[in-house]
């Protein structure tokens, strides 16, 4: 039974001018929100001196009305309580199973029309992309975040009672959190930037699509990188522009082969410090590459730096925008993977003559981002919360990831392919022979492993096959005891060259924890 709050009045118009009687208008009014299920049963009918004083009409025709709804079976009176959507609709009305929903309006006849570019999109249906828990790759560590601490700073806020909280806020962002991020984004990247340069936005996608629709016309030639990134080759093609598949290698993007292929594209969006889906990390050589390239032809370059925070046993890798003397690239960074995805905050660092020209455009579509979360992560970071969140989490992560690879090798034998550097939150583990990843995945996800292919993630018609294993949001003893079950699921694909090994004792042990506490996937 569905629960609504009281006195939810269904849209009754009223017309004093059609000469129909007053308490007939008001009973279609409810006849027919029962019969269309915009209200449903056991939903709480408001009183009659309430509805008479909301429609301006007197007592006695709503009265009438609810005596002829309840006599035909659309309400029913409970003593004490009120008055209902009748529980048991009359048979003309009921669903043709029980506990089956309403049946749909069917749509009009005629094709259903959606724009050319939009129905051109791939969703991502893979139950890799539903599931949380092992192995998902979109997890950040949630179970490291200091989530009471992050409570206090938003009651606090809430309690402040700013009236800059709650109207409507600067375009490019709450000023206080622009300024500390760009001298974290200064220390960190070596990203040159003020902020005045810096926009706040609803995370990384966000910030990707608005770049996309200043920079961009429909037919404009864009290099993607080749495997890439669902997200930016659905925003591309949304606005019209012509992806241009740009090969990746161990050096990162093949600037001379997307030279080749359009020597004249307006853009290139690119992960250069984490390459995603290989993990590899872009040249020097192809950086320099890169940025002569978008020079001599005025071309932009986006560069998303989304989880450059996490390398393991080497420093930090330079940001791209920090070798930019020419003001090409525009800067995409986020906090929904250091923190939680549900904060949604990310940033544009934006060249100086570009800033006027994205807030109109951002004016245009969702005018600003919320202000008390971003009110409340200024504090997590002036305080020092965000710094040692980012130290803790960098050491779980590094932890995590050997963990993985530790029990790869166990499991699936010493020479188990891994792609890309020791950095990110995943890892990608390449397939041989005759093994489909996309199977494989199915497969999994009917064990709970949240494994996703590689193949998918390629614009060419000969992609590599793979498996992307999360492990930022899986603990070392859940890993252990998922990649024993992963055997299993790549047992009847998987090539006799590669043997099991004995589980070392340390990992042994936590698989046997694991199952001896019932572990499954944990929801973050």
């Amino acid at each position: 039974m569905q629960k609504t709050p009281p006195g939810i009045l269904p849209l009754i118009v009223i017309d004093r001018e059609c000469g129909r009687p007053l308490n007939r208008q008001i009973y279609e009014g409810y006849r027919d929100a029962i019969v269309e299920r915009r209200l449903r049963p056991g939903q709480r009918i408001p009183p009659t001196r309430s509805l008479a004083k909301e429609l301006r009409v007197s007592r006695l025709p709503v009265l009438n009305a609810f005596e002829q709804l309840l006599a035909e079976g659309y309400f029913e009176s409970r003593p004490g309580s009120g008055t209902f959507v009748a529980s048991s609709v009359p048979d003309d009305l009921a669903p043709a199973r029980p506990g089956a929903a309403a049946r749909p309006r069917p749509p009009r006849s005629g094709p259903r029309l959606v724009g050319r570019n939009a129905a051109t999109l791939r969703e991502e249906i893979g139950p890799w992309f539903k599931g949380v828990g092992a192995f998902s790759v979109g997890s950040p560590p949630v179970d490291q975040f200091p989530m009471d601490l992050w409570s206090r700073l938003v009651a606090r806020r809430s309690r402040s009672r700013d009236p800059e909280l709650v109207h409507y806020s600067p375009v490019m962002g709450f000023g206080p959190l622009r300024e500390a991020v760009a001298e974290y984004l200064r220390t960190s990247r070596g990203v040159h930037c003020e902020a005045s340069q810096v926009m706040i936005v609803g995370g990384a996608q966000q910030a990707l699509e608005l770049s996309a629709r200043v920079l961009l016309d429909a037919g404009s030639p864009v290099w993607v990188e080749d495997p890439g990134c669902y997200g930016v080759h659905n925003l591309l093609r949304l606005t019209g522009a012509r992806t241009v598949p740009v090969p990746v290698d161990e050096e990162g993007l093949v600037v001379s082969e997307g030279i080749a292929r359009s020597p004249r594209a307006r853009a290139a969006f690119v992960t250069p410090s984490h390459q995603f889906p290989l993990g590899v990390t872009m040249s020097a050589s192809r950086r320099l590459q890169l940025l002569d390239w978008a020079q001599s032809t005025g071309a932009w370059i986006i560069e998303d730096d989304y989880d450059s925070e996490y390398r393991y046993g080497q420093l930090p890798i330079t940001s791209l925008q920090g070798l930019d003397r020419d003001a090409r690239v525009i800067y995409v960074g986020t906090f929904s993977k250091i923190m939680f995805p549900a904060l949604r905050v990310g940033y544009l660092v934006l060249p100086t003559d570009l800033v006027g020209t994205f807030v109109a455009v951002r004016r245009a579509t969702d005018k600003f981002s919320p202000t008390l979360a971003q009110a409340a992560l200024t504090d997590f970071i002036e305080e020092g919360h965000f710094a040692r969140h980012v130290r803790r989490t960098r050491v779980v992560c590094g932890t995590r990831r050997a963990a993985m690879v530790e029990a790869l090798r166990a499991e699936l034998g010493p020479g188990v392919p891994i792609l890309g550097d020791p950095a990110g939150m995943y890892l990608t583990m390449a397939l041989s022979g005759r093994q489909r990843d996309r199977e494989i995945a199915l497969r999994a996800a009917r064990q709970r492993l949240w494994v996703a292919p590689l193949s998918e993630r390629y614009l060419s018609r000969a992609p590599r096959q793979g498996l992307l294993l999360g492990y930022g949001g899986t603990d070392a003893a859940e890993i252990a005891e998922g990649v024993g079950r992963l055997r299993e699921v790549l047992s009847p694909a998987r090539p006799k060259a590669i043997q099991p090994r004995a589980i070392p004792e340390r990992l042994q042990a936590s698989r046997t924890r694991a199952s001896s506490s019932g572990a499954s996937s944990s929801v973050h």
